[in-house]
Formats: C-alpha cells, structure tokens, sequence
C-alpha cells in the first residue's frame, strides 16, 4: 500500500447528510418494478446475468435472485437459529455485546432519518471478531458452526452477484472475491440475524415508528432473507426521493432480495445507485407479530483499496471507510 495516497475525507458523511432528509411517511406504489432474476446455470450464463443485474441495479438499485443454491431447509435453519437465540434470556445474550461489527445489540441503531433506535435487535457475525461472542454449546448445541456454515454460502452466492459487476465495471473477475476474502484477519463481511419486535398493542396506531428508518447499507452488496406473511420492506430509488413514494419489496419464498450499497456505489463512480430502503411497523389491520429477517453484508476487507475505474473518488481503505460508517450509526461501537 505504500505506493498509494490514501485519503480519509469523510465520503460517507455525505450519505448521511442524504439520509437524514428521508424520515417522512411518504405513500406507497406498486408502479416500480424490483425485478427477479433466475442466476441458475450461473456459469454459462454469466454473462446474460450480468446485464440483468446491471439494469435492475441502475435502474432501482435492488433486485431480487432465484436459482441461487442455497436450499429452502437451509434457510429455514437459519430462521430457526436466529429465533432460538433471541429467545435467549436478555441478561445471556449482553454477555455478547456488539463490537466492531460483531455481537448483539438491543435498539442500538439510531438512523440519522428519524433519530430514534430502530425498533430491533441483532446479532452479528464478522469470523475474525467472534471471540468470546458465541453462545456456549451447552446453550445453543451447534449454532456456531451451523451459522458459519450459512454465513459461507451466502459468501459464495455474494460473490458470484459481485463478480458480474466486476465484469460489467472491467476488473478482472475474481476482483470482488479478492477484496473480500475470509482467510484474511481483515474480513469484513457480517451475517446479521435480525429481529423486530412485535408491536405494542398501546402503539398500533402511533405513526413516526420504524422497525428500521430509511437508509443506505454501508457495503457493497446486501443479500436479504425475507419470511413470508412479514413484510414491511419498502425502497425508494434515490432519484425519486422528492416523490417520497415507497414501493414495497414483499417476502417471497425461495428468492433473496438484494441491493447495492454505498461502498459499491463509490468503487463504481457513481454508476451503481445505493438507494433509500426501510422497515416500517405493520399497518393496523396488519400481522403485528415479530419479523424476522437474515442480512449478508459484502463488506470489503479492511486494507481493500477502494478506487473506481475512472478514480472519481479519492482512494479509501474498507476499514476507513466502515468506520465512519459504523460509528455514526451505533454510537461509537466499532
């Protein structure tokens, strides 16, 4: 690294300057399009799905993948890992709290759009900074190991996605796969278990609420795991914020839901749109049980040298640029 200039002008504050204008309820329309795309036989049709991911991503900045290899049962474990753990006694779970991107946290998020916590909890899983954060076998028989099996196949299909923008962008294919590669202390990349609360039947009315406030993801590319009947998930394309129209992204069985994020965006000189997204609580005459949802952040590792190809933007680490990220959205806890 010595033979670059690396600078450290806080980028990402400018995405949070964006996010703070985008806590008004806005309406909701079904007029966009969040396109799904079949990646099976991904070999022989890489580049076909390449251009298909390209335009859904320019165009809205998320898309939805099927043909992904990730078995239906495989993904039900996981939801069924994520329930047993925050079923957890909650005195249990703050022996793990959340530090550099690793552990639990109870309504730590504050978002810059509506300056209150998101209504949740996580945990999260960075392999290099799990010590001392797992649960102890005799609490969750085989969930360290069954988590990072499936933090693993959510690796491999993250990198198949970035290896089509690394095609469309002109790096070589395994670039992506290089800057976020697992066997290096540096890795970055988070498995995050996610669980909203159910709502407060004194609250089912009450508007300004967020199970999670608009915002951009800090990575290069987000997977999603979405549970049927728990929806809430809604984006609005950048471009179109004055609109304040929120489409929906309803949960579908055997798809992932995916979207860029500003780490991508600025690795692409703008050309891939990071776009708004949030969680809002159920409408009264909605399921107002607990939702649940799996996020797979690519987040490249800390000595990634993020420059697009036209270096419309100054050269930045992954870890510089996690961590002004990290640290405006959690208080410090990077």
């Amino acid at each position: 690294m010595t033979s670059h200039t690396l600078h450290h002008t806080p980028y990402s504050l400018g995405e949070l300057d964006k996010e703070s204008r985008m806590g008004g309820q806005g309406m909701e329309t079904r007029a966009r399009e969040v396109r799904v795309i079949d990646i099976s036989d991904f070999e022989h049709r890489k580049a076909e799905i390449a251009e298909a991911l390209w335009a859904a991503s320019v165009e809205i900045g998320f898309f939805q993948v099927s043909g992904h290899g990730i078995a239906p049962d495989d993904v039900s474990a996981a939801f069924h890992r994520a329930e047993q753990f925050f079923d957890l006694p909650r005195e249990t779970k703050a022996r793990w709290p959340l530090t550099r991107n690793s552990g639990w946290e109870h309504k730590a998020q504050i978002r810059p759009s509506t300056r209150t916590p998101d209504q949740k909890e996580s945990y999260q899983v960075t392999r290099p900074r799990m010590e001392g954060l797992w649960p102890r076998e005799e609490e969750l028989p085989g969930f360290k190991q069954a988590t990072l099996n499936f933090e693993r196949q959510c690796w491999q299909v993250g990198m198949k996605l970035l290896s089509c923008f690394a095609y469309k962008l002109g790096f070589d294919a395994e670039f992506f796969t290089r800057a976020h590669n697992p066997e290096l202390p540096g890795y970055q990349s988070t498995l995050r278990m996610l669980h909203y609360f159910a709502t407060d039947p004194a609250l089912k009315h009450e508007v300004g609420l967020w199970r999670a406030g608009a915002h951009t993801d800090f990575d290069c590319l987000t997977l999603l795991f979405q549970r049927a009947g728990q929806g809430g998930l809604q984006v609005l394309p950048g471009k179109d914020a004055a609109s304040e129209q929120w489409t929906p992204v309803d949960p579908v069985e055997g798809v992932i839901t995916c979207n860029i994020g500003d780490m991508l965006t600025r690795w692409s000189d703008d050309q891939l749109p990071s776009n708004f997204h949030r969680v809002r609580n159920p409408l009264p005459h909605e399921y107002q049980g607990a939702r649940y949802s799996l996020a797979f952040f690519c987040q490249a590792n800390e000595d990634a040298l993020i420059e697009g190809p036209g270096k419309k933007y100054p050269l930045i680490t992954g870890a510089e640029y996690l961590r002004q990220r990290i640290s405006a959205n959690f208080s410090n806890k990077y």
